[in-house]
């Protein structure tokens, strides 16, 4: 595959000064832009490949930042993911949700994102394993993701959610749901937003969320008068098909190198939808994407219902007639291994006669003295 024309990592290198003199930075902001502007240069190290029969030397490879911020160091955690959810999800349908909070919530998740997202996770799995039970007499096994952005790079807060086609019934079988709906959205859409209002009264009252009576009483005012918004849909009959559908969704970050159509000086223009693209100023770029990195350990995929209780998943494999899934391997496959398995490239071996490679490793950079450490990112060779 071609490489991008463009990289997000030079629009930060070149720009972040420029972004912190105007909007200050969080601790998790700060380190996500400086390993990102760092990410697979000679600041971080990296090796290269000597074939041992040809005698030929690649390129060095420079290694990776590894942050779940970085456009470019996703796609092997993507693949490692949808491989070990393939092991443990069931072999029925499943549909896909998106539980999508008003616009009232982006000023309130940008100040309190920890506490905003977690009772959005936490409120839209509710609400369908509640309803769920009530309705149709089953648990059902639920996989969510956390997307906080539009392909503006705006702020639009919303789960995914991959939803069981059926669920474990109380007389311990598995009880198939086979028509076109799960739930009906409109009472699901009310569950949703009172516990969402709910969980907005509690956090005021432990001192998590600062407002005044007057602000917080319009806030809750406008979230109640509003029509919120989730979709439910069935998605794919075989598991595979719909694991990899959400796979797109799962280590997905705010934008992609590939979607940068051009960049300069004075202007940053990338790819929308529907063949539509937005130009702004690098810094003004910069501030959109910053808002879309999540709280330092912030678990933005969870599991819930069966999906996240082993014995209730095994009582339902159990129902559906399935053998216990296989143990992960002992030990775990290498990065060069797993690479081979999941795409078939082999960086163990020479490209060109097929001879056994020879690591070189290169050493990174020395650490910058102290005093010298900050906001301005070392530019890479």
């Amino acid at each position: 595959m071609e490489r991008p024309r463009f990289d997000v990592a030079d629009i930060i290198r070149l720009h972040r000064v420029a972004l912190e003199a105007i909007q200050p930075l969080s601790s998790v902001q700060g380190r996500a832009l400086s390993a990102i502007a760092l990410c697979r240069t000679a600041a971080l190290g990296g090796h290269a490949n000597v074939c041992m029969a040809c005698g030929i030397k690649e390129d060095p490879s420079y290694n990776s930042c590894r942050n779940r911020n970085c456009p470019k160091c996703q796609a092997l955690d993507q693949e490692r993911w949808i491989q070990a959810r393939t092991k443990a999800i069931l072999p029925v349908s499943h549909y896909h949700g998106v539980f999508t909070m008003p616009s009232d919530f982006r000023a309130l998740a940008r100040q309190y994102p920890r506490e905003i997202y977690d009772a959005a996770l936490r409120c839209s799995s509710e609400a369908l394993l509640e309803l769920a039970q009530s309705r149709l007499g089953v648990r059902l096994g639920l996989t969510l993701i956390l997307h906080t952005w539009t392909r503006e790079l705006l702020e639009h807060p919303h789960v995914h959610v991959l939803a069981t086609a059926g669920g474990l019934a109380s007389d311990g079988t598995f009880k198939r749901i086979r028509q076109k709906v799960l739930l009906h959205v409109r009472p699901l859409a009310l569950l949703f937003k009172g516990k969402m209002m709910a969980a907005l009264r509690t956090l005021r009252e432990k001192g998590a969320l600062v407002m005044s009576d007057g602000a917080f009483g319009t806030l809750m005012a406008s979230l109640d008068a509003q029509d919120w918004v989730v979709y439910l849909k069935k998605t794919f009959h075989q598991p595979e098909k719909t694991l990899h559908y959400l796979g797109r969704y799962t280590h997905r970050v705010g934008i992609s190198n590939s979607r940068l159509i051009d960049v300069t000086s004075e202007k940053v223009t990338f790819k929308s939808k529907d063949g539509r693209s937005v130009t702004l100023h690098p810094v003004a770029f910069l501030q959109r994407f910053v808002r879309h990195i999540l709280p330092d350990r912030f678990k933005k995929i969870r599991h819930a219902g069966l999906y996240a209780a082993p014995k209730a998943l095994a009582k339902a494999r159990a129902a559906l007639g399935l053998t216990p899934p296989p143990s992960p391997m002992n030990p775990p496959p290498t990065w060069a291994e797993a690479l081979l398995m999941l795409t078939g490239r082999d960086v163990a071996h020479c490209s060109g006669c097929g001879g056994t490679l020879f690591r070189v490793e290169i050493a990174r950079d020395p650490p910058l003295p102290r005093h010298q450490r900050g906001s301005r990112p070392r530019s890479p060779p």
